[in-house]
């Protein structure tokens, strides 16, 4: 028997036959040409851009998540980069050789350079640019992107590695579980396996090596733990751990119909995070109160050009319908920072702290009016709230709400009817909002605490740099003051208050945000069943309790380690947090 160790990509546990895959090298046709060849290859290297962009464009069409659909949004504007084409068009003049060879050249010249580049994200990008020349290289050489894989059979895949677009060309039905050599929770692969309900175990080592066709393998996607050719007493203990897991899940769909009431009758209303309408049947399946983040966003970053009037609002139209009469909040245009759409022409060298969200549609009030005008009518659909995001302080808010107020008189004049008592709220993100937050909330009717933001602010730490990443820690007493400040100021003029940050999704919070004072939680369904469970089991004053411990704390260290013991001690028998 053989022991695997790796990161729990997708939960989940499996027993089934090894099928192992070493993706072989892109094997590009290396070919000297002479001068007169140029013009052919050039030629086939434009075809070959034509034929990889439908490919990817046919899996978009899939029925996909947004995240899911994200990452074919950035293969297609890497494959459709101007900059990129003419590297590759200047190696086949320069080199004269075959536009394979120029393809797979340039390809790994700029994989290697973001590899090596030192940040966490663009490292991350290095496969991108791969699997784009694996589109590339197929289409080159006349056939569709597929991997030299056949699943006659359902399988454990064992793989070296896979490129989202080898994943995308398998039978994802075949595929009981995946375990990798390599990869981050956070890599594409394992964004995918989830959105695919696979089980997964990556970055395992070498697996791929060990393991032989055939074998009997089990993947615990809970644990991050890959058994091999287990024994029957580790078999034995994995049956027991597989079914106290099954039991597990069905105590937690157990959930889905009640309300989150704690013992003693305080309710917090559990919410969901979406990106687009196509996630609105998952919100409906968790049970959750409503949407508390619809991040319109993405209707921007998934589009080849800015959507109009009328794209937006069939698609608020749509969760706004499939939702009612439960609220959907649906949060304006935040752009900028690390969400980047390229025909707004934002390129700065501090985005973080630069031209983004509320700051950049102040500024292009054509492109926030049209989606204010698309929510105004979409408001009659459903039970909508509108929040603005990044909000400062009260002059931004003042400018916003202004604007708000005239795009309301524009849509009475032309008889298009809206919701009049429609709500309004903020986001609190930024340190200056939080400290004026008794000002800020007497001009709004909720505050939504976004701590992704708010943390990295607070601290002064940039989520994505992996050199500092210790320092973004949620127990940090600077920001858990910060969320007792707000929810307080907030209570005090009697607006409602909900978080909508990764905080919400983390069991380990849940009690504490519960005692912090929090009306509402917002989160990704998946985190939503298993906090309804962990708060139906205590008291409000349990919570309030554990808050005041907490913030009489002095350090992050000490915080996180009494919260963990906490939760251990009363949920142990149903949670692996």
């Amino acid at each position: 028997m053989r022991i695997f160790k790796g990161i729990a990509a997708s939960e989940g546990m499996v027993k089934g036959k090894a099928l192992v895959f070493r993706r072989a090298s892109m094997a590009a046709e290396r070919r000297h040409i002479f001068a007169d060849g140029i013009a052919s290859e050039l030629k086939a290297l434009a075809k070959a851009l034509g034929e990889a962009r439908l490919t990817i464009e046919e899996h978009s069409h899939s029925q996909l998540n947004s995240e899911s659909r994200q990452i074919l949004e950035a293969h297609l504007l890497m494959l459709e980069d101007p900059e990129y084409r003419n590297q590759i068009e200047t190696y086949i003049r320069t080199n004269l050789v075959s536009a394979q060879w120029a393809i797979e050249e340039v390809s790994e010249q700029y994989a290697s350079m973001l590899a090596q580049s030192g940040d966490e994200l663009l490292a991350g990008r290095a496969d991108d640019i791969r699997d784009v020349s694996l589109y590339l290289l197929d289409a080159a050489r006349g056939r569709r992107q597929e991997i030299e894989l056949r699943l006659d059979e359902d399988v454990v895949l064992v793989a070296d590695s896979l490129m989202p677009s080898e994943l995308f060309a398998l039978d994802k039905k075949r595929i009981l579980a995946l375990v990798l050599d390599g990869g981050g929770r956070a890599s594409h692969v394992a964004i995918l396996v989830r959105a695919f309900n696979i089980p997964a175990v990556i970055a395992t080592g070498r697996a791929s090596h060990s393991i032989n066709d055939g074998d009997e393998v089990i993947v615990d996607g809970n644990w991050g733990e890959v058994y091999v050719r287990a024994d029957f007493t580790a078999a034995q203990l994995l049956d027991e751990r597989y079914a106290r897991w099954q039991e597990h899940e069905a105590e937690l769909q157990q959930m889905v119909n009640l309300e989150t009431q704690m013992l003693d009758g305080a309710r917090v209303d559990l919410y969901a995070n979406i990106q687009g309408p196509v996630e609105v049947d998952g919100v409906l399946a968790s049970g959750a109160s409503g949407i508390g983040l619809f991040r319109s966003e993405f209707l921007f970053m998934e589009s080849a050009s800015l959507p109009t009037e009328e794209q937006q609002y069939q698609a608020y139209k749509a969760a706004l319908e499939r939702m009612a009469p439960k609220a959907v909040t649906i949060r304006t245009l935040d752009i900028g920072g690390d969400k980047i759409v390229e025909e707004l022409g934002i390129d700065e060298k501090n985005p973080i702290l630069g031209w983004r969200a509320v700051r950049f549609c102040l500024s292009r009030k054509d492109i926030f009016t049209t989606q204010l005008r698309a929510l105004l009518r979409a408001s009659m659909h459903g039970n909508l709230k509108i929040m603005f995001p990044m909000i400062s302080g009260l002059e931004e808010l003042n400018a916003v709400l202004h604007l708000f107020e005239h795009v309301k008189e524009e849509c009475r004049l032309e008889g298009i009817l809206f919701d009049e008592k429609i709500e309004v709220g903020t986001m609190i993100e930024v340190p200056s909002a939080a400290l004026c937050a008794d000002i800020l909330a007497k001009r709004v009717d909720f505050f939504s605490i976004g701590t992704n933001d708010l943390i990295q602010y607070t601290i002064a730490v940039d989520r994505g740099n992996e050199k500092i990443a210790y320092l973004y820690q949620p127990f940090h007493p600077g920001v858990l003051r910060s969320i007792k400040m707000i929810v307080d100021k907030a209570h005090a003029e009697g607006i409602v208050v909900s978080l909508c940050g990764e905080m919400a999704s983390d069991p380990l919070c849940s009690v504490l945000l519960a005692g912090l004072g929090l009306d509402e939680l917002s989160m990704g369904v998946q985190s939503l069943l298993q906090v309804r469970k962990i708060l139906r089991s205590v008291s409000s004053e349990e919570a309030r309790t554990l808050a005041e411990e907490v913030l009489s704390m002095d350090s992050y260290q000490t915080i996180h380690t009494y919260i963990r013991e906490w939760m251990h001690d009363r949920f142990d028998h149903f949670t692996t947090i």
